[in-house]
């Protein structure tokens, strides 16, 4: 039985080992990007911001699309219906000097609301208008933001340019912090390797002959997920994807338990129906962690009850987690070079990031184990059934 456990072990140290050097490598990377200068290319760009209702902080949010430092571009904010309480917010915002319009595109039918809204707004944009920007209303971007994430694109051989979100909270509290451990996870998967990267919906830049080109609005229909579509489009096409480690975008807010769940689980459904090999490489993963650490835990609770020898166990999981701890450690550290801004909460966040990254590889398993069960997920107010990368199907919409 000891023997079949250190087995086991041996593996999840393997493997903390090799993610602990990938932590290197993404502070080396982070270091080394943030430094560079930013290429002298600024196109007249069209920011596209689909959004569906109220959520906290929506004002401040889209305040900073905005007040952009950047020299010419309009933002499009799109609804499914003139009616949106969003759009009263969006109201009190006119007295910027931003050109900015309103897209209603209407219910969607056979894709999810998101992607028919951009499917809509790409028809709308400024004819001048050499690329295109995509972005989430939850995200608070810098004054910065966009003048980084457009510059990579001066590489004309680049699919696209992307950043990613990283959750700060703002009263703190179990749920919240965990959600910003779990989604560390994903957000320090990006590096300097341009092949591997992937484009987040809530921060993406492309060029629009690339968009054109790929055919990236037809290939969106039927599609719930927009970042899963464009990326697998644009790999197709074997274009690299940078990441814009200064467009690390902050996501402010709070939430309770029942929306970690929701939240964290629809992610992994999602990732199920669009890249079921991840889904895979994640479900054997957290359960090899559950098994090493957890079950590990539960044998040196018996082994001490029984009184029997202890040491090897424990500098075991004592092993695994500190391999673990140390990168979360290094991680939040180094994220708080984009985002100087919110260091004073990233601070507070410290001893969340380096004690309860367990408990965030413990979500993951529950969240892959739900996903193989059910591709039923509910976003902004309406229910999907996930057939298929091409096929959504909408169940119910609120009212």
């Amino acid at each position: 039985m000891m023997y079949i456990y250190y087995f086991f072990a041996a593996i999840a140290i393997f493997f903390g080992i090799q993610s602990l050097r990938g932590g290197f490598r993404y502070v080396a990377y982070i270091k080394r990007e943030t430094s560079r200068p930013l290429p002298d290319f600024h196109p007249r760009v069209s920011v596209i911001a689909p959004s569906r209702g109220i959520e906290p902080g929506l004002e401040e949010n889209l305040s900073t699309l905005l007040t952009q430092d950047y020299p010419s571009y309009e933002v499009l904010f799109v609804f499914d219906r003139k009616d949106d309480s969003a759009i009263d917010v969006l109201n009190r915002l006119k007295k910027s000097d931003v050109s900015f319009k309103v897209v209603i595109a209407g219910p969607a039918t056979d894709s999810g609301q998101k992607v028919h809204n951009l499917r809509n707004a790409v028809n709308e944009v400024d004819p001048r208008s050499e690329v295109l920007v995509f972005v989430d209303t939850d995200a608070r971007p810098t004054k910065l933001w966009l003048r980084q994430l457009v510059a990579p694109l001066a590489d004309d051989k680049l699919g696209a340019s992307s950043g990613y979100r990283w959750f700060v909270s703002e009263r703190g509290g179990f749920a919240s912090r965990l959600r910003s451990v779990w989604n560390a996870t994903v957000a320090s998967g990006f590096s300097e390797n341009q092949q591997k990267n992937f484009c987040w919906g809530g921060s993406t830049a492309i060029r629009r002959t690339v968009f054109e080109q790929l055919n990236i609005s037809d290939r969106w229909r039927g599609s719930v997920s927009d970042d899963f579509t464009i990326t697998t489009v644009i790999k197709e096409a074997n274009l690299p994807i940078h990441f814009a480690a200064n467009c690390l975008v902050a996501s402010v807010g709070d939430c309770n338990f029942r929306e970690l769940l929701e939240f964290t689980t629809r992610q992994i459904k999602i990732t199920r129906v669009y890249a079921s090999h991840l889904w895979q490489g994640l479900l054997f993963g957290s359960s090899l962690f559950a098994i090493v650490f957890f079950g590990g835990s539960l044998l040196l609770l018996a082994r001490l009850f029984l009184g029997l020898p202890v040491v090897l166990l424990a500098s075991v999981l004592g092993i695994v987690f500190l391999l673990g701890a140390a990168k979360g450690y290094i991680r939040l550290r180094v994220v708080g070079i984009p985002l100087k801004s919110y260091r004073k909460e990233l601070s507070r966040d410290i001893l969340a990031h380096v004690f309860l990254w367990p408990f965030g590889s413990l979500l993951y398993l529950y969240n892959s184990i739900v996903a193989g069960f059910s591709r039923r997920i509910s976003w902004r107010g309406i229910t999907y059934e996930l057939k298929s990368p091409t096929e959504a199907v909408i169940i119910s919409r609120d009212s």
